[in-house]
Protein backbone atom coordinates (compact mmCIF):
# COMPACT_ATOMS: atom_id res chain seq x y z
CA UNK A 1 0.00 0.00 0.00
CA UNK A 2 1.56 3.31 -1.03
CA UNK A 3 1.43 6.38 1.17
CA UNK A 4 -0.05 9.58 -0.14
CA UNK A 5 2.24 12.45 -1.04
CA UNK A 6 2.46 15.09 1.71
CA UNK A 7 0.02 17.93 1.26
CA UNK A 8 0.20 21.44 2.58
CA UNK A 9 -2.68 23.91 2.59
CA UNK A 10 -0.17 26.76 2.80
CA UNK A 11 1.39 26.06 -0.60
CA UNK A 12 0.84 28.94 -2.99
CA UNK A 13 -1.02 27.72 -6.06
CA UNK A 14 -2.70 29.15 -9.10
CA UNK A 15 -6.45 29.62 -8.58
CA UNK A 16 -8.31 26.44 -9.47
CA UNK A 17 -5.14 24.37 -9.88
CA UNK A 18 -3.39 22.20 -7.32
CA UNK A 19 0.34 21.70 -7.75
CA UNK A 20 1.68 18.18 -8.08
CA UNK A 21 4.20 16.93 -5.55
CA UNK A 22 6.96 17.19 -8.18
CA UNK A 23 6.03 20.79 -8.94
CA UNK A 24 6.06 21.59 -5.24
CA UNK A 25 9.43 19.89 -4.86
CA UNK A 26 10.85 21.98 -7.73
CA UNK A 27 9.34 25.12 -6.22
CA UNK A 28 11.04 24.45 -2.88
CA UNK A 29 14.41 23.57 -4.46
CA UNK A 30 14.46 26.86 -6.37
CA UNK A 31 13.66 28.71 -3.17
CA UNK A 32 16.33 26.73 -1.34
CA UNK A 33 18.90 27.80 -3.92
CA UNK A 34 18.32 31.46 -3.08
CA UNK A 35 18.54 30.81 0.66
CA UNK A 36 21.55 28.46 0.63
CA UNK A 37 23.27 30.65 -1.93
CA UNK A 38 22.87 33.71 0.25
CA UNK A 39 23.40 32.22 3.71
CA UNK A 40 25.38 29.03 3.16
CA UNK A 41 24.50 25.62 4.53
CA UNK A 42 25.15 26.39 8.19
CA UNK A 43 23.42 29.76 8.14
CA UNK A 44 20.27 28.64 6.34
CA UNK A 45 17.21 27.11 7.98
CA UNK A 46 14.29 25.13 6.63
CA UNK A 47 12.03 27.86 7.98
CA UNK A 48 13.76 30.44 5.75
CA UNK A 49 13.40 28.11 2.77
CA UNK A 50 9.72 27.57 3.54
CA UNK A 51 9.08 31.31 3.69
CA UNK A 52 10.93 31.84 0.40
CA UNK A 53 8.86 29.07 -1.23
CA UNK A 54 5.55 30.22 0.24
CA UNK A 55 4.94 26.95 2.08
CA UNK A 56 4.96 25.85 5.71
CA UNK A 57 8.16 24.66 7.39
CA UNK A 58 6.66 21.29 8.42
CA UNK A 59 5.82 20.63 4.76
CA UNK A 60 9.45 21.17 3.73
CA UNK A 61 10.59 18.73 6.40
CA UNK A 62 7.96 16.16 5.42
CA UNK A 63 8.99 16.39 1.76
CA UNK A 64 12.79 16.31 2.21
CA UNK A 65 13.29 14.86 5.68
CA UNK A 66 16.06 17.20 6.82
CA UNK A 67 18.01 20.31 5.91
CA UNK A 68 20.90 18.11 4.81
CA UNK A 69 18.69 16.19 2.39
CA UNK A 70 17.32 19.46 1.03
CA UNK A 71 20.84 20.78 0.47
CA UNK A 72 21.81 17.56 -1.28
CA UNK A 73 18.79 17.98 -3.55
CA UNK A 74 19.87 21.52 -4.41
CA UNK A 75 23.37 20.27 -5.26
CA UNK A 76 21.95 17.62 -7.57
CA UNK A 77 19.59 20.14 -9.20
CA UNK A 78 22.40 22.67 -9.69
CA UNK A 79 24.76 20.15 -11.25
CA UNK A 80 22.05 18.77 -13.54
CA UNK A 81 21.10 22.30 -14.63
CA UNK A 82 24.76 23.22 -15.13
CA UNK A 83 25.58 20.19 -17.27
CA UNK A 84 22.34 20.52 -19.25
CA UNK A 85 23.32 24.09 -20.14
CA UNK A 86 26.83 22.97 -21.08
CA UNK A 87 25.51 20.15 -23.28
CA UNK A 88 23.07 22.49 -25.00
CA UNK A 89 25.94 24.85 -25.76
CA UNK A 90 28.06 21.96 -26.99
CA UNK A 91 25.29 20.77 -29.32
CA UNK A 92 24.42 24.24 -30.63
CA UNK A 93 25.40 24.82 -34.24
CA UNK A 94 27.83 27.59 -35.07
CA UNK A 95 27.58 27.96 -38.81
CA UNK A 96 29.70 31.10 -38.94
CA UNK A 97 32.48 29.56 -36.88
CA UNK A 98 32.83 32.77 -34.88
CA UNK A 99 31.79 31.29 -31.53
CA UNK A 100 33.90 28.21 -30.77
CA UNK A 101 32.56 25.63 -28.38
CA UNK A 102 34.62 26.88 -25.46
CA UNK A 103 33.19 30.34 -25.78
CA UNK A 104 29.63 28.98 -26.03
CA UNK A 105 30.07 26.89 -22.89
CA UNK A 106 31.57 29.84 -21.03
CA UNK A 107 28.63 32.01 -21.98
CA UNK A 108 26.22 29.26 -20.84
CA UNK A 109 27.93 29.30 -17.44
CA UNK A 110 27.51 33.06 -17.17
CA UNK A 111 23.87 32.85 -18.28
CA UNK A 112 23.14 30.58 -15.31
CA UNK A 113 23.57 33.62 -13.06
CA UNK A 114 19.87 34.11 -13.75
CA UNK A 115 19.19 30.97 -11.68
CA UNK A 116 19.61 32.84 -8.44
CA UNK A 117 21.85 31.07 -5.96
CA UNK A 118 23.03 28.27 -8.26
CA UNK A 119 26.70 29.26 -8.44
CA UNK A 120 26.85 30.20 -4.76
CA UNK A 121 25.20 26.96 -3.62
CA UNK A 122 27.77 24.90 -5.51
CA UNK A 123 30.56 27.06 -4.10
CA UNK A 124 29.28 26.45 -0.56
CA UNK A 125 29.07 22.71 -1.27
CA UNK A 126 32.69 22.60 -2.47
CA UNK A 127 33.80 24.02 0.90
CA UNK A 128 32.06 21.26 2.86
CA UNK A 129 34.36 18.40 1.93
CA UNK A 130 34.62 17.27 5.56
CA UNK A 131 30.86 16.68 5.78
CA UNK A 132 30.34 12.96 5.07
CA UNK A 133 27.23 13.29 2.91
CA UNK A 134 27.64 16.76 1.42
CA UNK A 135 31.36 16.33 0.80
CA UNK A 136 30.76 13.10 -1.10
CA UNK A 137 28.06 14.69 -3.27
CA UNK A 138 30.22 17.75 -3.95
CA UNK A 139 33.22 15.62 -4.95
CA UNK A 140 31.13 13.44 -7.25
CA UNK A 141 29.63 16.54 -8.85
CA UNK A 142 33.01 18.19 -9.35
CA UNK A 143 34.27 15.05 -11.07
CA UNK A 144 31.14 14.97 -13.27
CA UNK A 145 32.01 18.44 -14.55
CA UNK A 146 35.64 17.44 -15.10
CA UNK A 147 34.62 14.35 -17.04
CA UNK A 148 32.25 16.41 -19.17
CA UNK A 149 35.12 18.61 -20.33
CA UNK A 150 37.46 15.68 -20.86
CA UNK A 151 35.10 13.08 -22.37
CA UNK A 152 32.31 15.05 -24.06
CA UNK A 153 34.04 18.26 -25.09
CA UNK A 154 37.35 16.51 -25.76
CA UNK A 155 39.59 18.97 -23.93
CA UNK A 156 43.00 17.95 -22.70
CA UNK A 157 43.75 18.13 -18.98
CA UNK A 158 45.25 21.62 -19.13
CA UNK A 159 42.29 23.02 -21.05
CA UNK A 160 39.81 21.39 -18.67
CA UNK A 161 41.73 22.79 -15.70
CA UNK A 162 41.54 26.28 -17.20
CA UNK A 163 37.77 25.99 -17.64
CA UNK A 164 37.28 24.90 -14.03
CA UNK A 165 39.59 27.62 -12.73
CA UNK A 166 37.78 30.34 -14.66
CA UNK A 167 34.43 29.00 -13.48
CA UNK A 168 35.54 29.08 -9.86
CA UNK A 169 36.78 32.65 -10.32
CA UNK A 170 33.36 33.71 -11.62
CA UNK A 171 31.63 31.93 -8.73
CA UNK A 172 33.93 33.69 -6.26
CA UNK A 173 33.10 37.07 -7.78
CA UNK A 174 29.39 36.31 -7.49
CA UNK A 175 29.74 35.28 -3.86
CA UNK A 176 31.81 38.33 -2.94
CA UNK A 177 29.11 40.64 -4.33
CA UNK A 178 31.78 42.98 -5.57
CA UNK A 179 29.46 44.12 -8.33
CA UNK A 180 28.56 47.01 -6.01
CA UNK A 181 32.08 48.38 -6.54
CA UNK A 182 32.00 48.21 -10.33
CA UNK A 183 32.68 51.64 -11.77
CA UNK A 184 34.05 53.06 -8.51
CA UNK A 185 36.99 50.69 -7.93
CA UNK A 186 39.36 50.56 -10.94
CA UNK A 187 40.70 47.10 -10.08
CA UNK A 188 37.26 45.54 -9.72
CA UNK A 189 36.07 47.28 -12.87
CA UNK A 190 39.04 45.82 -14.77
CA UNK A 191 38.34 42.37 -13.32
CA UNK A 192 34.71 42.44 -14.45
CA UNK A 193 35.65 43.57 -17.94
CA UNK A 194 38.22 40.80 -18.21
CA UNK A 195 35.87 38.06 -16.97
CA UNK A 196 32.70 39.13 -18.79
CA UNK A 197 33.86 40.73 -22.05
CA UNK A 198 30.71 39.83 -24.02
CA UNK A 199 27.99 39.87 -21.38
CA UNK A 200 29.03 42.65 -19.02
CA UNK A 201 25.82 44.77 -19.17
CA UNK A 202 23.66 41.69 -18.57
CA UNK A 203 25.90 40.44 -15.75
CA UNK A 204 25.82 43.82 -14.01
CA UNK A 205 22.03 43.72 -14.18
CA UNK A 206 21.45 40.23 -12.78
CA UNK A 207 24.27 39.74 -10.25
CA UNK A 208 23.09 39.77 -6.62
CA UNK A 209 24.03 42.84 -4.63
CA UNK A 210 24.49 43.43 -0.92
CA UNK A 211 20.94 44.69 -0.49
CA UNK A 212 19.63 41.37 -1.88
CA UNK A 213 20.76 39.36 1.13
CA UNK A 214 17.88 37.30 2.50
Amino acid sequence: MTSAAPTDPDVGEEPGRRLSSQERRAQIILAALTVFGSRGYEGATTDQVAKAAGVSQPYVVRLFGSKENLFLATIEFSLDRLLAAFRAALAASDEGGERPVGKRIGEAYVDLIEVRGLHQTLAHAYLLGSNPAIGAAARQGFVRVWRFFRDEVGLDADEARTFLAEGMLISTMIGLRIVDDYGSDPQITELFRACFPNKLPHVLEVLPRNEHRL
